[in-house]
């Protein structure tokens, strides 16, 4: 999912890199009102572990493998819009691990933390919006929601292809693979997720923003008993 340098043109490169400027910068509007000073820190930790588990590959067919967007995750846990800000600073820390190239930063920026982060938490909204909001729904819904966020960004990348791809390869043979590979990769992002999900909500459903309906209010503190 991570596009090189060079693999698509400058113009189209461009106006991706403004819409990813646009998109984060409403992003950062937006955490103002998901983020306080008890949640701040759990979006520190969510891009801490996004980090970590893109650098992880599981194999997905013959010569291809996947690894973890996040979008999903972080949308579920800290919001749609810390969440994006939490996968944006992610792919920009890994473009010195040489993955995915600076040139190629707002593709990707708004192929995986817009496009992945958003269309996430759409499904998950959508789906608790007629479902009732429990722990075993939410965690549902959470998976429902990585997968299409995966084949969302896999279909955000093949758009940008078809509009500046510099490789001469027909463009419904990329949809095809793209689709194809991407649906494997968003059920392991699916359960990946879930599991995830399921480990915070069953410690600390305070926590996790889908849970709460993205109200802060509804934070609880948890004290741990003392023994004398």
């Amino acid at each position: 999912m991570h596009v090189p340098d060079g693999f698509i043109n400058a113009p189209v490169s461009i106006a991706a890199g403004a819409i990813a400027v646009a998109g984060i910068g409403l992003c950062l509007r937006g955490a103002r009102r998901e983020l306080d000073d008890r949640t701040a820190p759990l979006a520190g930790l969510v891009a801490a572990f996004v980090f970590a588990g893109q650098m992880l590959n599981f194999p997905v067919a013959a010569g291809t493998s996947g690894h973890l967007l996040g979008g999903a995750l972080a949308a579920v846990l800290v919001g749609p819009a810390t969440g994006s800000l939490c996968v944006a600073v992610v792919l920009f820390v890994q473009v010195f691990f040489a993955d995915g190239g600076m040139t190629a930063l707002g593709i990707n920026v708004t192929v995986m933390a817009l496009v992945g982060v958003w269309t996430a938490h759409l499904v998950v909204r959508a789906l608790l919006a007629v479902l009732p909001r429990g722990r075993t729904t939410v965690v549902a819904a959470s998976a429902a929601g990585a997968l299409a966020s995966v084949l969302a960004a896999a279909m955000a990348f093949t758009a940008f292809f078809a509009l500046g791809g510099v490789a001469d390869v027909p463009i419904g043979a990329v949809a095809a693979a793209m689709g194809s590979v991407h649906a494997l990769i968003g059920v392991g992002e699916a359960l990946i997720t879930a599991a995830t999900v399921m480990s915070v909500i069953s410690v600390r459903p305070d926590l996790v923003h889908a849970y709460r309906g993205g109200d802060p209010e509804r934070l609880e503190i948890h004290v741990a008993p003392t023994t004398a």
